[in-house]
């Protein structure tokens, strides 16, 4: 999968496309992207993905802030990275990532159209959502798309909403799941465990000094979708999956930083790894039950005992899920 900065695509190839945030690229994003790639492959053309990032409500928030106003940017469900792997899993064939900045949210929509879409990606075929706008002020739409493509030549398409038990599936309604620790739900909605990958990371090594010692990723946002304590399952160790305990959140016993970080403690260590061979190793770790929300301990023997409760929870978990190896 070939990733660009910027909408100006090398080359002279066209292109079939699709406009969206895909945070958290959930089971409604996974078909759009399915008819996607069926559309490129009838038409002869690449697959491509439009996607922003910082996320347009981030930008947005931070203009408001800026101008003494209230407003929250959206939690988020994954990382840059995140959304790129499950991208590339979809199997498309390109990625353009797009900042999302003053200039861009300011752009009208007969030049989105006429700059981005046409001259840029040289799009022949788009297909967007059924809640699709666009340009300044999403004063662009559907219909309008509909028709300058058909005076432009090339094809527009829509997508009606996707649905799941009822449940229209959407950011919003896994943001919700997450919030609630309903992993269930969530990988319900997302169509596989809900997970976070990241390079480990050298941190204070408090763990150890506790007597757990952790795996420490990195969440590049303030506002992640899911926090507390979690069972979790550990990718990219040695010797398969691991079992594990995780704490998603920002340690306010022993950090008033605001960083967000996943610290994962594995149940049992790879000894192949040795003392060290954890750090600089991307991981991707699944979160798959919620014990409890991040909690503030009065020094850190509370907070040994704490982790302590936590662990042999998850190893009773893992225990009734039928893992034998903790």
């Amino acid at each position: 999968m070939q990733i660009q900065r910027g909408w100006r695509r090398p080359g002279t190839a066209g292109c079939a496309i699709t406009i969206g945030n895909f945070d958290g690229v959930h089971r409604g994003h996974q078909a759009m992207l399915a008819l996607l790639n069926n559309e490129a492959r009838h038409r002869g053309l690449p697959s491509c993905v439009m996607t922003f990032e910082p996320h347009p409500r981030d930008h947005f928030a931070e203009m408001a802030r800026k101008a003494g106003k209230a407003a929250a940017a959206p939690a988020r469900i994954g990382t840059l990275r995140d959304k790129l792997c499950e991208l590339q899993r979809c199997g498309v064939d390109e990625v353009v990532v797009l900042p999302f900045n003053e200039a861009f949210a300011s752009m009208q929509p007969q030049v989105f159209i006429d700059e981005v879409l046409r001259s840029g990606l040289r799009a022949k075929y788009v297909l967007v959502g059924d809640d699709f706008n666009f340009g300044a002020r999403r004063a662009g739409n559907y219909a309008m798309l509909d028709a300058a493509g058909a005076a432009a030549g090339f094809d527009v398409a829509r997508m009606n909403s996707y649905e799941v038990h009822g449940l229209r599936v959407s950011s919003s309604a896994v943001r919700e799941a997450l919030a609630r620790g309903d992993m269930r739900q969530a990988e319900a909605l997302l169509g596989r465990p809900y997970s976070i990958s990241g390079h480990v990371l050298h941190g204070r090594k408090l763990g150890r000094q506790l007597g757990f010692r952790t795996l420490n990723l990195r969440f590049a946002h303030a506002r992640p979708a899911a926090s507390g304590i979690f069972v979790v399952r550990v990718h990219g160790l040695d010797g398969g999956p691991v079992p594990g305990v995780a704490s998603l959140g920002v340690r306010p016993t022993v950090e008033d930083a605001g960083r967000v970080l996943l610290e994962v403690h594995a149940l049992h260590w790879p000894a192949a790894l040795g003392e060290n061979g954890g750090y600089g190793r991307l991981l991707r770790v699944e979160l798959l039950h919620k014990l409890h929300d991040e909690l503030k301990y009065d020094g850190l023997q509370a907070l040994q005992e704490g982790i302590a409760r936590d662990t042999e929870a998850a190893r009773a978990w893992w225990r009734a899920a039928g893992e034998v190896r903790v």
